[in-house]
């Protein structure tokens, strides 16, 4: 059965995950809103809000789960090279609403679930300290970003995008090696596919990745401030400064 919940203020029950369909996979719920105590309390729980424009709200928690730990992202040589190169410079946090609608913006003929109600909703949870992204530009343009959500030791990615060859990936391997550095355990990934598994993705059993969340993600979700990287890709991966 689908758990319908009510947009209450102080409101922010869930069901029990393992109450979830597994046809589709993973919908456990639909309702409620997407304000920040809402979303925040669904990650801590290993939900996930994911719906196109039309529906309600509809939450999700799959099984299995697609994971990453950090040390185990396959960088290729094509994407060693990139990162070696100065094709592309890299931030941190610098332009969040940029890289949230370059992941919602994928054309009118294949549509996104990134809806502007969304767009907003990650917007405020950036603006409370919550929410970050990675950014890659090549000279003044943004060419990709990945941005997600950070509680505890857990980062839960949500999207990232390409506007030039490679740029998502640069993106992904500088936000890994940065978590790897700030003692990040684990990235949900969400949903396991090709793409991901040749990036280093693993399938986690639902079981195993809520008893991840309920361990690293214990304490309050406390903002927190990512400082600026160096701007070049490889002084990131190699933790190096601009000297």
């Amino acid at each position: 059965m689908i758990f319908w919940l009510r947009a209450a203020p102080e409101e922010y029950w869930f069901p029990d995950p393992a109450g979830a369909l597994t046809e589709p996979n993973g919908l456990l719920a639909a309702g409620g809103d997407l304000s920040p105590s809402r979303l925040l309390e669904a990650y801590r729980r290993g939900i996930f809000p994911w719906y196109e424009a039309g529906q309600p709200i509809l939450w999700w928690s799959p099984d299995p789960r697609a994971v990453l730990w950090p040390a185990d992202l396959h960088v290729s040589r094509r994407l060693a090279r990139r990162l070696r190169s100065d094709v592309f410079r890299v931030s941190i946090d610098q332009d969040f609403a940029a890289v949230v609608t370059g992941c919602a913006d994928r054309g009118p003929d294949i549509g996104t679930w990134i809806t502007p109600a969304m767009e907003r909703a990650y917007n405020r949870l950036h603006a409370l300290g919550h929410a970050h992204s990675v950014e890659v530009w090549r000279g003044d343009m943004l060419a990709g970003g990945i941005y997600g959500v950070a509680l505890g030791r857990v980062f839960f990615a949500e999207s990232m995008f390409s506007a030039v060859t490679d740029a998502s990936k640069v993106a992904l391997a500088c936000l890994t090696r940065f978590l790897q550095g700030h003692r990040f355990c684990l990235i949900d990934c969400q949903l396991p596919s090709a793409h991901l598994s040749r990036l280093g993705c693993r399938e986690m059993s639902r079981r195993e990745f809520l008893g991840c969340v309920e361990k690293w993600c214990r304490q309050p979700a406390a903002p927190m401030r990512w400082p600026r990287p160096p701007a070049h890709p490889m002084r990131f991966m190699d933790g190096g400064d601009d000297d």
